[in-house]
């Protein structure tokens, strides 16, 4: 995804240094804290208990993780898992202190799954997404992050909840328009400073003026966190401690959370690792996945133990890292400590931010993330890929990022079978003795089986037939019964057949090998058929 294509540049250059990650991590800080309080809700725990998931998520990933100024946090990809088994908890009559132990042991069975992945060196299978499942993953995260931020124009929560009123909403859309307007504009003026950072001091300010003049009481954070929960008076908390969760070790407790965990654990890799590849591509160096998914999975371990919800990469928060000037881990490093600064110490500058000023943030984020380019392509690409984009967009709009990653690659997948397996042919030669010989030059796998099995003509074929693999490759062993299946047929009208240049495996597993005159094999061939046979 070249940077050209997009609308508005989503990086501004500037060069690496302490300033710049320490200043973007402070404006990414101020971002996590309304995001970490709304995952909470959903996940159906207390806000301490996102906005501690976001401080370890960020702190253990930007020291361990493979990814130099990639953002994690908690984010709604894991909430949205976790809730069910919440609701269930409190189904059976547990209160929100006992339920919140088993979510904990949840996590930390997630963050070990996750360990696993990595210390097994599985991240490389993200090189397996396809560039048009890229593409959609990216439009579609760049439309739930836009949509989400319309939770912020609504005052109330849940059925009580109602639009702000004419007034309010008009200034609340200027602010939006001016925290937009100096992220957009003050890259041409100065890179002193991160520009974001710079309109959420400047939106603040004006907020703090307009209320001491009367003119308009602007929605804040701790409007955000009161409208979630009326009973927070402030988002200040302790430092997190260490507790080993009180939920019962036994057989029954790992049945119940396990398919949660692993579930989280794919999601949050997913989501991870495309992040990533995203990131790579836009800063055009590249990550470490396997270390990535160790990092993801011990910062997981540690919110289990330290009473966080757990969580993933971010890729809003990354976004906005990368704008703002971070590219080492201590970017990452400083968002942390800055929101357990704003827990433990700040808390009533940060609930003075209003939310229009972090919905301006995730607006230029979105304008950033979402690859406009791919409106350009659409005619010209494919139409296979074309629909794949669609596709991918509309899952991961309508359902979660894994199951739309996971929809491409199947059909990104079955397209390419489909396409090869229509394509397989051979170069018929007959020679001076009369046999007929086929040079097969194409790959032999399940989609192209019966595509093969056509190229045949056993009736009407001389007495001897040549069937040449040397220009060919046999992968699989729907391949393997389709050459059985060739043999028999010409065995049964009683005529040679010689089948030159096969691997070894290939003669190994061909049944009806006693009707072949000849099957000459390539000694030094090493095809690694994929049949279970040969194990």
């Amino acid at each position: 995804m070249p940077k050209t294509n997009k609308v508005f540049k989503l990086t501004i250059e500037r060069p690496r240094n302490i300033k710049n990650d320490i200043l973007s991590g402070l404006t990414v800080a101020l971002a996590l804290v309304p995001e970490a309080v709304a995952f909470s809700f959903v996940a159906k725990v207390d806000p301490v208990v996102g906005l501690y998931a976001a401080f370890m998520m960020g702190l253990i990933t930007a020291i361990c993780g493979g990814r130099p100024g990639m953002i994690s946090g908690a984010t709604g990809a894991v909430a949205v898992i976790f809730a069910p088994l919440m609701l269930g908890l409190y189904e059976q009559g547990m209160d929100s202190d006992t339920a919140t132990q088993y979510l904990f042991a949840s996590v930390i069975l997630m963050g070990l799954i996750q360990i696993v992945f990595g210390v097994f060196k599985l991240g490389k299978f993200i090189r397996m997404v396809p560039h048009p499942v890229m593409l959609g993953f990216v439009n579609g995260l760049a439309i739930i992050i836009f949509r989400a931020q319309f939770e912020m124009f609504y005052v109330g929560h849940g059925a009580e909840a109602h639009l702000l009123a004419m007034g309010p909403m008009a200034i609340m859309v200027g602010m939006i328009g001016l925290t937009m307007g100096i992220s957009l504009f003050l890259p041409k003026l100065t890179k002193a400073v991160p520009e974001t950072l710079v309109a959420i001091v400047t939106v603040t300010v004006l907020s703090v003026v307009l209320a001491k003049l009367g003119i308009h009481e602007s929605r804040t954070v701790l409007d955000f966190v009161q409208g979630m929960d009326p009973s927070k008076t402030t988002i200040a908390a302790g430092f997190p401690t260490f507790l080993i969760p009180s939920a019962p070790f036994n057989w029954a407790t790992i049945k119940m959370i396990l398919p949660y965990s692993a579930l989280a654990a794919a999601v949050g890799l997913i989501e991870s690792l495309m992040t990533l590849t995203l990131v790579d591509e836009l800063t055009e160096t590249r990550g470490r996945g396997n270390r990535e998914c160790i990092g993801q999975g011990l910062a997981n371990v540690v919110n289990g133990f330290f009473g966080g919800m757990g969580g993933c990469a971010m890729i809003g928060q990354s976004m906005i890292n990368f704008r703002g000037g971070g590219r080492g881990r201590l970017s990452g490093i400083s968002a942390a400590l800055c929101l357990l600064a704003f827990l433990l110490f700040a808390a009533p500058l940060v609930e003075i931010v209003p939310l229009a000023a972090l919905v301006g943030v995730m607006f230029m984020v979105v304008i950033g993330t979402f690859e406009w380019s791919s409106f350009r392509v659409l005619p010209s690409v494919p139409k296979m890929d074309a629909f794949i984009i669609i596709l991918v967009s509309v899952v991961t709009v309508m359902h979660d990022l894994a199951s739309a990653v996971l929809v491409g690659i199947i059909v990104s997948a079955l397209a390419f079978a489909w396409e090869h397996g229509k394509k397989i042919h051979a170069r018929v030669e007959t020679a001076s003795n009369g046999a007929k010989l086929y040079r097969l030059e194409s790959a032999l796998f399940f989609g192209s089986a019966q595509s093969f099995k056509d190229l045949f003509d056993p009736i009407n074929d001389p007495q001897d037939v040549v069937i040449d693999f040397a220009a060919a490759r046999v992968y699989d062993h729907s391949a393997i019964e389709a050459i059985n299946n060739i043999t028999k047929r010409y065995a049964d009208q009683g005529k040679d057949l010689h089948l030159l240049n096969l691997s070894k495996e290939c003669q190994e597993l061909l049944d009806k090998a006693d009707n072949i005159v000849e099957c000459s094999v390539i000694e030094h061939l090493d095809w690694h058929i994929a049949d279970d046979r040969l194990d």
